[in-house]
């Protein structure tokens, strides 16, 4: 979590088969877990070959995940959180990425969205030019709210919260704790509900999911 950062340029180096099926393995377990329709697209340069990609500084991309799912109001919370779960799963596995959500073309070819399904946003993969770059992150007061005492599972879990990408690094989500209870708001702003699953999913590998439950 703390190495990952976001990464637009990539090396033409492909990705090996075996890095390719452990990926897979984890995109199978996500799209179990969390009844998704998540597709892994390998050696495709059409999504990020247009102006809308050059706007947005991404060059040689040829990887990426599709985030696909029934169409429902928790859609993108659960992209969210999976996504972020495969994304750390490829940093384990050495490759860089990158959250997406509007400077791509949609390949029709290269992924299957059913009539019920909708496509979230897209992920890019594979080796970057370099690592990306840390930004400026919110205290744990700014983005939490406590009454008395703060547990430190609870700021742990905060910490590794503030470590998660959000749209346009704005990190707009509260952590509010009551006895074991904890519950996240989500800000107004650009995909906070797809922030929201980010945020949840790093909050639970902090403070260790048998400390409290999700109200």
């Amino acid at each position: 979590m703390e190495k990952r950062h976001s990464v637009r340029s990539y090396l033409s180096k492909k990705i090996p088969e075996d890095i390719k099926e452990q990926l897979q393995n984890e995109i199978d377990n996500c799209n179990k877990q969390g009844g998704l329709h998540i597709q892994l697209v390998t050696d495709e340069i059409k999504a990020f070959s247009g102006f809308m990609a050059h706007y947005g500084k991404f060059s040689g991309v040829k990887n990426y995940l599709a985030l696909i799912g029934k169409k429902s109001v928790k859609l993108e919370e659960m992209c969210g959180y999976y996504g972020e779960k495969i994304v750390l799963k490829a940093q384990q596995l050495g490759l860089n990425s990158c959250w997406v959500a509007l400077t791509y073309k949609k390949v029709k070819s290269a992924f299957v969205i059913d009539d019920d399904e909708r496509l979230c946003c897209l992920i890019t993969l594979g080796y970057g030019i370099d690592n990306g770059a840390t930004h400026k992150i919110k205290t744990i007061e700014q983005v939490s709210e406590v009454t008395g005492d703060m547990p430190s599972w609870f700021e742990t879990g905060v910490k590794t919260a503030l470590l998660a990408p959000t749209a346009m690094n704005q990190q707009k989500f509260k952590f509010i704790l009551n006895d074991n209870t904890v519950k996240v708001k989500p800000g107004l702003g650009f995909y906070t509900k797809l922030d929201l699953g980010i945020v949840k999913y790093h909050f639970e590998i902090g403070a260790g999911t048998n400390n409290f439950i999700w109200q």
